[in-house]
């Protein structure tokens, strides 16, 4: 079966600098990321995503709500998380913030769901690390059940049981896309392949052709569970500027920035220069650079990782909301467009 090709944009809400390099606001990062998912549906970008985070960087811990204001002012575009992070919220309350966002926005919602690589949340919310895999394991079979629709009836260890109970709003149409972001466990690719979720890989490091497995394998396992095809799509971090030049010498400082600070937390090392430029490179995971350079290597990768879609992360923590903005209409008006180009050359 093939897939449409799908190119969106993620964001996880980076907390951006004025012109003065001074952090702004979060309630200013905020309303600029409405801003910037209205542009991005101006422009034919397929889909907008916004990360479920919980600390003065990322402050976009209601995801949902932002996505409702964007598609308020929206016609076209899809709307969803990039991830949500199920292991540290309750399956009920995600599906139905999910299926309001879907009524609101006339069936554009679409949910990624994770276990979380960031793990501000369990603390915050009461969750113990320990039972991390059967958290999600467990919030994953009851999200299931609950986009069957009809009553629903389930019972596990990780929260109350549910009998024969009746979970509002229904969805018009059937259930809104549902996605599994992996970063790098195949049970988590067997996981999607047994509940009949799409796949999303995460590549935010190395070479992203060491992921060409998993495409393979949730194949197979979709065969094995007798579930239909399901498309496979790739979020990579990125930022789009003028000229390849421009665009290293904007994103590498505050990648660098950010990378230090997230570091200590999460025990890597800070990434020098020439890692940094071995990423930018042709079998790196970040896609920087001009409009041509971000859509040969998009073209290049989504073949060889079996994907028809792609998500460019876009921003980092520092850059300006002008940057942002540039980023997300150089992706629009011209990646967008040569991507699909080269990719129908090679059909």
């Amino acid at each position: 079966m093939q897939f449409p090709l799908v190119l969106g944009l993620d964001t996880f809400g980076d907390r951006t600098n004025d012109a003065e390099g001074r952090p702004i606001s979060h309630a200013q990062t905020i309303r600029n990321l409405v801003e910037q998912g209205v542009l991005a549906d101006q422009l034919g970008v397929d889909f907008f995503g916004i990360g479920e985070h919980h600390t003065d960087d990322w402050p976009l811990s209601a995801a949902d709500v932002v996505l409702g204001a964007i598609a308020a002012r929206t016609k076209r575009i899809h709307l969803g998380s990039a991830v949500t992070v199920l292991s540290s919220d309750d399956p009920v309350r995600v599906f139905q913030r999910y299926s309001t966002l879907n009524a609101i926005s006339g069936g554009r919602a679409e949910v990624i769901l994770g276990r979380g690589s960031s793990i501000d949340s369990f603390p915050l919310f009461g969750y113990d690390l320990a039972d991390y895999e059967t958290l999600f394991e467990e919030k994953v079979n009851l999200f299931a059940e609950l986009l069957k629709g009809g009553p629903v009836s389930w019972e596990g260890t990780t929260r109350a049981a549910l009998i024969n109970q009746d979970v509002v709003p229904h969805t018009e149409a059937g259930p809104f896309p549902v996605w599994i972001g992996v970063g790098g466990s195949p049970q988590s690719v067997v996981r999607a392949a047994h509940y009949g979720f799409n796949l999303m890989l995460a590549i935010i490091g190395g070479n992203p052709s060491r992921f060409a497995p998993f495409s393979r394998l949730f194949d197979q396992a979709l065969k094995q569970f007798g579930q239909t095809p399901r498309p496979v799509g790739v979020h990579g971090p990125g930022h789009v500027a003028a000229t390849d030049e421009n665009a290293r010498e904007e994103f590498w400082p505050y990648y660098e920035d950010v990378f230090r600070r997230i570091g200590k937390t999460r025990g890597f090392a800070t990434p020098t220069k020439e890692q940094f430029l071995r990423e930018v490179g042709l079998h790196g995971a970040l896609y920087i650079g001009s409009p041509e350079t971000v859509a040969q290597k998009i073209a290049a990768n989504l073949p060889a990782l079996g994907a028809t879609r792609f998500d460019l992360k876009y921003g980092m923590g520092g850059l300006s909301h002008e940057a942002l903005m540039t980023n997300i209409e150089l992706y629009g008006t011209e990646v967008i467009p040569r991507v699909r180009e080269l990719l129908a050359s090679k059909s």
